[in-house]
């Protein structure tokens, strides 16, 4: 029995340059934006929630455990403190017992706890974990000016520190009303601290409006171990994961700092204005930073390089990536602003992608009206079937490689086009007047494509291209003008175009059209060619400034 003759397969061509990155495809994958204003539109000056301070390889399992369980990240703004849901990006609570403007709400790792500074001086520890209100543990009065730091320490769930305009890092534990340690050293505000991890909270960093960034050592009281001059006040300081290098934030740039070595690697300068947060992605290998002028940048933490970013309305005072689930996957990617929006950016994964993939499938369908919804349909059909054989064949055992269907005759057999009848029949004129016709409905250039590389390989190229009239000639000459750009189609259109020439260069007199058509076509050769030839003198201007740079 002769085996079923099959239509023509369309040719697959390669995929050019994108213009989307998939590291910009991943960070547009953070959608479902939701804003919130917070009261009397207060600035949103911190953003927190404590997965990112959890130390697994120093906390016990359960802390763990509970750390993971944890829907709480914290949203200081003004007076007051929002608690939001991170499954459900909803407010569950406000903590506003506070007497003036609030600083730097955290959470502590086992998301229990909550530390917060204010302009008073005073700090106050929060219970957050059950309840409609948040209930006060602890309050110290130490500190004289506005306390603008604190951090729970990684290593120790009774540890915290504190950074204050008073010039001075302290460090705390729980059940004390003393700190237990006292750095002075700065001569100025200082505005951001934090804990250095895989340390046991010994190290500390802190960043101050006298424009230093400085290392302290619980172990050595005294002067800091390492200070780092900048030339601009300190907005955050951010260690990463390694424990070894430092980010610091001064005006406009990012600096990277090596603790190893005291000595700076890099300074980013990608930004137009004031960097004001720093914040860590896909486990720490990306750095995120937001600036006063509205843009949040991403950088690799390899080679430091951009790459992604997105703009918003409003000047930025704090930024965080929430992560959530038992890989602490990146899920909300939350901004604060001047103008009192908190905007949240959602990273849908798993049976909830799949939905949201369909809905805009319908909807791009839906737009593209009736034909498109079908298509849809039909694929989603296949998809059902598929699913349905799949599932029989995992009955059948593990006993089983392959699944022979019993009925091969009762599949549909594929409807042919216009087109592929002609081709089939050998009516090869007919066929590549179908596919070349760019008005027709359906028209797809890579159907053409895929005719004249089938005729070329049957030798009939030229057999198709023969005997023709002006009418039939032009639509011809048209498809290779269009398409001769594209390195793609290039080859192709070289063929038809030399065979043209060939067969009707003779009758270029007689007609002004044809004449005009030929002559554009010259004219896309040409601006080829100049192209092609500054290439190559833009190549050799290149290889001379490398061999220069040698």
């Amino acid at each position: 029995m002769a085996a079923e003759v099959l239509p023509l397969a369309q040719l697959k061509l390669p995929s050019g340059p994108s213009p989307v990155t998939p590291e910009q495809r991943y960070w547009k994958s953070f959608k479902n934006q939701k804003s919130h204003t917070s009261t009397a539109s207060w600035p949103i000056s911190h953003i927190s929630f404590p997965a990112g301070n959890a130390n697994p390889s120093v906390l016990s399992t359960s802390f763990v455990a509970a750390a993971k369980a944890n829907d709480l990240f914290a949203v200081t703004s003004g007076p007051r403190i929002d608690l939001f849901s991170i499954r459900k990006r909803e407010l569950l609570k406000t903590i506003g017992r506070f007497d003036s403007e609030a600083h730097c709400g955290e959470i502590r790792p086992d998301g229990r706890v909550l530390v917060a500074g204010e302009d008073t001086g005073r700090m106050q520890v929060f219970d957050v974990a059950g309840g409609s209100r948040a209930v006060i543990l602890k309050t110290w009065h130490v500190h004289k000016q506005p306390v603008w730091v604190t951090k729970w320490s990684p290593a120790d769930l009774t540890t915290l520190m504190s950074a204050s305009d008073d010039k001075t890092v302290r460090l705390w534990d729980l059940p004390s009303n003393d700190p237990t340690h006292v750095f002075a050293g700065h001569s100025d505000y200082v505005r951001s601290g934090a804990f250095i991890p895989n340390a046991n909270g010994n190290l500390l960093v802190s960043g101050s409006y006298d424009e230093t960034v400085r290392v302290w050592d619980a172990r050595a009281p005294g002067a800091a171990v390492m200070t780092f001059k900048h030339a601009d006040p300190i907005e955050d300081v951010l260690p990463l994961p390694s424990g070894t290098t430092l980010l610091a934030a001064a005006g406009n740039a990012i600096s990277v700092l090596d603790l190893v070595a005291a000595k700076p690697l890099r300074l980013i300068t990608n930004h137009q204005k004031t960097v004001t947060s720093l914040a860590l992605a896909s486990h720490g290998r990306r750095l995120v930073s937001g600036s006063l002028d509205g843009h949040v940048k991403v950088f690799e933490t390899s080679g430091w390089n951009v790459v992604a970013g997105s703009k918003y309305p409003s000047p930025i005072l704090s930024l965080s990536v929430i992560t959530a689930g038992a890989g602490q996957e990146d899920r909300h990617l939350a901004v604060g602003m001047q103008s009192g929006v908190l905007s949240l950016r959602t990273r849908l994964t798993g049976p909830a992608a799949e939905r949201a993939r369909a809905a805009a499938a319908v909807e791009a369908a839906l737009d593209k009206g009736s034909q498109a919804v079908d298509r849809l349909d039909a694929q989603r059909a296949r998809r059902k079937r598929a699913a349905v054989t799949n599932k029989a064949m995992d009955l059948l055992g593990e006993s089983v490689d392959v699944v022979i269907p019993s009925d091969l005759s009762g599949r549909r057999k594929q409807k042919l086009k216009p087109w592929q009848r002609h081709f089939r029949s050998g009516r090869y004129a007919a066929a590549l007047d179908d596919v070349v016709d760019m008005a027709a409905p359906g028209y797809q250039p890579v159907t053409a494509l895929t005719l004249l590389v089938a005729l070329r390989h049957r030798s009939a190229l030229r057999e198709a291209l023969e005997g023709r009239d002006e009418v039939s000639v032009l639509p011809l000459l048209r498809w290779a003008a269009k398409y001769m750009p594209d390195p793609r189609y290039r080859p192709v259109c070289v063929d038809v175009a030399l065979h043209l020439l060939d067969l009707y260069g003779e009758h270029v007199g007689a007609s002004a059209e044809l004449a005009a058509q030929f002559q554009a076509l010259l004219g896309k050769v040409s601006k080829e060619v100049e192209k092609a030839q500054m290439a190559i003198q833009t190549g050799g201007m290149v290889e001379s400034l490398m061999l220069g740079m040698q």
